[in-house]
């Protein structure tokens, strides 16, 4: 995951659900002047971007070669890398820009564009794998009452070279809360429900931790969830991810802060059932890839 953008403007970690609010909300397939899409969409899927270029380019590379009926939004922040000169004419995907809050923001005036029946957003520098939004369809097809779903991911460097990887269990409420989210935005998938009937949204404030803070409203919700136990996303470690800056870390302690003491001071014992229930469910062990 990576972002360079304009600071967030401050506030606390969870916000009042009513800043969700989708009444003025309008779907990105009925918008004038856009390139047509098939008439039921399945899947939206939104990109936020700013100066990411070259990395943009995998990314809708990726998500367009699923062979799937997939609109893909690309939310720009008025990139100035030359991103601009290129991105409007491709024609696979629907292209806004315009200035925002940061990454969550752009995430968020996705959401509310998006058409599709199953959601999800793939930051410039992640990719889907080959049929991973058909398998996603299939498995939400088949499981109607589930709301969220994880993918397992491969881990790469930038050369795209395999560095590990990362097998995905359903995250845990106070886990999630006082020690970190132990799934990945390139593989998580969602109803369109979450936004519309939820209203969750991301925390436009935050610039970081967004989809950690997100993840706790969900398990507050009790949203239903669930592990597809097939790979579907590659991550990049470009060196510059989000996660690693000072901001990260800062805004990790303010979401740590807001659990219940009681949590707080239970955290190691949420670490250690973090890690027996990966041991005994199978997530560090892995047969040989083909």
């Amino acid at each position: 995951m990576t972002r360079t953008s304009a600071p967030a403007s401050p506030g606390g970690v969870l916000p009042p659900e009513a800043s969700a609010s989708l009444s003025a909300a309008q779907n990105a397939f009925d918008t004038a002047r856009l390139a047509a899409h098939p008439s039921r969409v399945r899947i939206s899927i939104v990109t936020p971007s700013y100066r990411r270029s070259a990395w943009l380019k995998l990314c809708i590379a990726s998500v367009a070669d699923q062979g799937v009926a997939a609109e893909h939004i690309v939310q720009d922040a008025g990139s100035d890398d030359g991103t601009l000169e290129w991105l409007p004419q491709d024609r696979r995907v629907k292209v806004f820009v315009e200035k925002d809050q940061g990454m969550y923001d752009g995430i968020n005036r996705g959401l509310r564009r998006a058409g599709g029946d199953l959601l999800a957003y793939l930051n410039c520098d992640e990719q889907y794998l080959p049929g991973a939004l058909r398998t996603v369809a299939d498995f939400f097809e088949r499981h109607p009452q589930i709301d969220v779903l994880f993918g397992d991911v491969v881990m790469v460097d930038t050369e795209g070279r395999y560095l590990y990887h990362r097998k995905m269990q359903t995250p845990l409420k106070y886990h999630t809360w006082t020690c970190h989210l132990s799934t990945l935005s390139c593989a998580t998938f969602f109803r369109r429900r979450v936004v519309d009937d939820y209203g969750m949204l991301f925390n436009p404030q935050l610039r970081d931790v967004g989809d950690g803070e997100w993840m706790v409203r969900l398990l507050q919700r009790r949203v239903t969830m669930a592990a597809l136990g097939q790979f579907t996303s590659v991550f990049t470690h470009t060196g510059v991810n989000m996660y690693v800056g000072p901001n990260a870390r800062r805004e990790a302690c303010v979401l740590r802060a807001s659990a219940p003491f009681w949590a707080r001071q239970l955290r190691p014992v949420f670490i250690l059932q973090h890690r027996l229930r990966r041991v005994f469910g199978g997530m560090y062990s892995q047969p040989p890839f083909a």
